[in-house]
């Protein structure tokens, strides 16, 4: 397992250390070995692999307690970079599937896997308005695209980066160091009114806030007439 670099010790060595009496020339050198301990927190996070993950949780809970490293935050947001893959696969046509980690959650996966498995919304359910007054589907991508920017879920900040005739993907920027989840959205062809979705942190943390952010938006759709295929 790789070492945390800088470790923990040397953290709050150098970001509590607020001492009032270091001349200006010893702040400015505080100020550049904080900015500098970020861009090498940056770019080891950036190098990790799947075998990192505990040492990542470890990470993360240090960066989340300390309100100094949020301020670096604000100056150089942890957003990472959009993952390759996202969009509509081909073979077969869907979502692409969650990688190992629990900060994913995808309507492509097998039912049986309760770690990332999410049941597709349905948009003119028979039980409701699909019966009596359904709604096409460039309605209901409006729908959905109200309720994505009307809804805020533990304060992150949704921003719609794409949108085309059957597909729509979500950036969500956390109010806290600019972490950054991509969630999408496919409306596939066919009759029935159903729209797949996947939500993923760009960093590998463990973290519920995937699971949240879709029942919070499926809570909103179905005070328009949605509901879910399934229980979740």
């Amino acid at each position: 397992m790789a070492s945390m670099a800088p470790s923990s010790p040397s953290i709050y060595k150098h970001l509590y250390n607020n001492n009032s009496s270091i001349n200006p020339k010893g702040k400015l050198n505080v100020i550049k070995s904080r900015i500098n301990w970020s861009r090498r927190f940056i770019s080891s996070s950036k190098n990790n692999n799947s075998d990192d993950q505990q040492e990542q949780v470890t990470r993360r809970e240090v960066i989340l307690r300390s309100s100094e490293i949020a301020v670096l935050g604000a100056i150089f947001h942890f957003s990472g970079n959009k993952p390759n893959y996202l969009g509509v696969q081909k073979n077969p046509p869907a979502l692409a599937l969650c990688p190992a980690t629990n900060n994913c959650i995808s309507t492509s996966e097998n039912i049986s896997d309760l770690v990332h498995y999410a049941p597709p919304w349905n948009y003119n359910p028979k039980e409701g308005r699909g019966s009596k007054k359904p709604v096409s589907k460039e309605a209901a991508m409006e729908e959905l695209v109200d309720v994505i920017k009307s809804t805020k879920p533990d304060n992150f900040t949704p921003r719609v980066v794409e949108k085309k005739d059957d597909y729509i993907r979500v950036e969500y920027e956390s109010p806290i160091l600019g972490f950054v989840d991509d969630v999408e959205f496919w409306f596939p062809s066919g009759k029935k009114p159903v729209v797949q979705y996947r939500s993923a942190s760009r960093f590998g943390f463990v973290s519920d806030a995937n699971k949240k952010r879709v029942k919070a938006l499926r809570l909103a759709l179905e005070k328009k007439g949605w509901t879910s295929e399934d229980d979740f």
